[in-house]
């Protein structure tokens, strides 16, 4: 039986219709004996220092640096935090990601951060606090409400952000003060765009994932123990996956989205092996060492299927994501770019998994903003196992080789919404998802939605679909279209 590797970082479809599926072929002689040690190493891969030379504007010694700074930094702040308890405020790094910055209620708490290496500012709110403040916000927002791109806690300024296009900024000081929130307590941030999940339906072309209606395509996020992560509007529970080869690959044993969540597990049945890497799509693998996380205003890279590496800075944590599908909680804000079909790819910041893209707006070639769901709760909700290069899964030296299609880097996209697959009501009907991948329900204009169907398909309610936006929906018999 042929065996192949499998490397964090899905398909790409090209624009001859040719596709590079989950699995990757092995080369030879990168698989390594039962019990041989893995090749680790502790310089950032140079694929890396490119990416990140591109899009953030730095040397190769300046991004080694940012690294070194970050990997510090998660170390200190995990720390710090234990020691403060209900005293901590959130952590953050600045000048360029080398200073990190740590807030606590409590001054003596504060002196113990100097003390540590970082600058402390002493302030009002706990982090405790900032997140009960959030999910007032949460609680509180109406059908109205969730056309606001979305809010967040905003560490730095001791707030609660939300997020507003032009002219919507009374509305976001509005929402605040139905949850109670006092007013120095929040601040309103404008933003470009509305935010979309980054998946990718495309009708006819080699498929990926299975869903009603259409096949889809997204991006793999980490190899685990057994299968791999992804997000979770790329499938529901149940939905099948294939392979290169159109040969059954997998199943989706795990979705949440939307709700506190946009995560997915897919399990693998075939002779996959899973490796600790993740595809930059330019022939080259990076390791995947462990999953610290960094902190706001680290740098961050990630890889998708449709526009290779990308990297940005971290701008926020617990972030509110009012997706057209409904409101995802929970999610890590970014300014690296991304585009429809990049759903699920990892996230890194050196060899450090940070989490799975979920969606946002904007595209690679103007920018814009990009949201991912942290992959520790992934692990801890779902029980997997990451595989690493410290041995889970066995070791291997990284492949030789990468993918043999380079990524679509933005092309054809066809589908609702160039290519963003949407789950759910338009009208507002509830959706419901658990750890489990269970069924998601909703109504659109009174019509009934099962758990079985999956929007983004191509069908909402019994309406057909058509992939230049428009939506024909029977509720009414009107015609809606979608805005990005």
């Amino acid at each position: 039986m042929q065996r192949r590797t499998v490397v964090a970082i899905a398909a790409t479809v090209t624009a001859a219709g040719a596709a590079v599926a989950f699995t990757l072929p092995s080369m030879a002689g990168t698989n390594t004996s039962p019990g041989a040690a893995p090749r680790t190493t502790s310089r950032v891969a140079p694929q890396l220092l490119a990416a990140m030379k591109r899009d953030l504007g730095v040397d190769a010694g300046q991004a080694t640096a940012m690294v070194q700074r970050a990997k510090w930094a998660s170390g200190v702040t995990a720390q710090l935090r234990t020691e403060a308890g209900s005293t901590w405020a959130g952590s953050w790094l600045t000048d360029g990601g080398m200073t990190l910055n740590v807030a606590v209620t409590d001054p003596a708490m504060a002196a113990r951060a100097r003390a540590a290496g970082a600058t402390a500012k002493v302030v009002d709110r706990s982090a405790a606090q900032l997140d009960t403040a959030k999910k007032a916000l949460d609680a509180a927002a109406t059908r109205a409400d969730r056309a606001l791109p979305g809010w967040y806690v905003d560490v730095a300024s001791n707030k609660i952000a939300v997020q507003a296009l032009p002219g919507e900024a009374d509305q976001a000081r509005d929402l605040a003060e139905d949850a109670g929130l006092p007013a120095d307590a929040v601040k309103v941030v404008e933003a470009k765009a509305r935010p979309k999940p980054l998946a990718d339906v495309i009708g006819g072309q080699p498929y990926f994932i299975s869903v009603a209606g259409g096949t889809g395509r997204c991006s793999i996020g980490f190899a685990v123990e057994g299968g791999f992560l992804t997000a979770g509007h790329c499938g529901k529970r149940g939905d099948d996956t294939a392979d290169l080869n159109q040969q059954p690959a997998g199943e989706t044993v795990a979705s949440v989205f939307p709700g506190n969540a946009d995560l997915g597990v897919v399990r693998v049945d075939n002779a996959d092996t899973f490796q600790p890497f993740v595809d930059d799509f330019n022939g080259n693998a990076l390791p995947v060492a462990g999953s610290a996380e960094a902190p706001v205003g680290a740098a961050v890279c990630r890889s998708g299927s449709t526009t290779g590496l990308r990297c940005g800075t971290i701008l926020a944590k617990n972030q509110t994501v009012n997706y057209p599908e409904g409101a995802v909680t929970g999610l890590t804000r970014t300014d690296a770019c991304a585009e429809g079909g990049d759903s699920g790819g990892p996230w890194l910041t050196g060899d450090q998994a940070q989490g799975v893209t979920s969606g946002g707006s904007g595209d690679c070639r103007v920018g814009g903003e990009t949201f991912f769901q942290p992959v520790n709760e992934i692990l801890q909700r779902t029980g997997v196992t990451l595989v690493t290069t410290g041995g889970a899964g066995g070791g291997a030296a990284p492949p030789a080789q990468g993918s043999d299609n380079p990524p679509a880097n933005g092309g054809a996209q066809q589908g609702n919404d160039q290519g963003g697959a949407q789950q759910g009501d338009d009208e507002g009907g509830a959706q419901q998802g658990d750890d489990e991948g269970g069924a998601q329900q909703g109504a659109d204009a009174g019509g009934q939605q099962d758990g079985d169907q999956q929007a983004g398909d191509g069908q909402q309610a019994g309406g057909q679909q058509a992939g230049d936006g428009q939506q024909q929906g029977n509720g009414n018999g009107g015609q809606r279209r979608h805005h990005r």
